[in-house]
């Protein structure tokens, strides 16, 4: 048996590069909406408004439901709640 090792978990589960790629910026946008939320002492129905949805889709939010989520949407309640989003890109190793 040989031991596999993935720079990231999305590297491990996803079926190509890009696939993985999407998701590690789909969580990273996830994880910086739910530290919002606990910054701000904000409920679900609070976060909603702010972010511009409903308070399900913030539910959904913070029960991780990351495939229910486009990078479209997540930057789209990322920018509502007044956050900036910046990006690296680098050549892959």
């Amino acid at each position: 048996m040989t031991t596999e090792l993935f720079d990231s978990v999305w590297d491990a589960l996803e079926n190509t590069p890009a696939e993985a790629e999407n998701m590690k910026l789909r969580s990273e946008l996830i994880m910086a909406l739910k530290g919002h939320i606990a910054a701000q002492g904000l409920s679900q129905s609070e976060a909603a408004k702010v972010f511009g949805v409903t308070q399900p889709r913030v539910s959904d939010l913070m029960r991780d439901k990351i495939t229910l989520f486009s990078l479209d949407t997540l930057v789209n309640m990322a920018v509502a709640a007044g956050l900036h989003i910046e990006l690296h890109v680098a050549k892959a190793a």
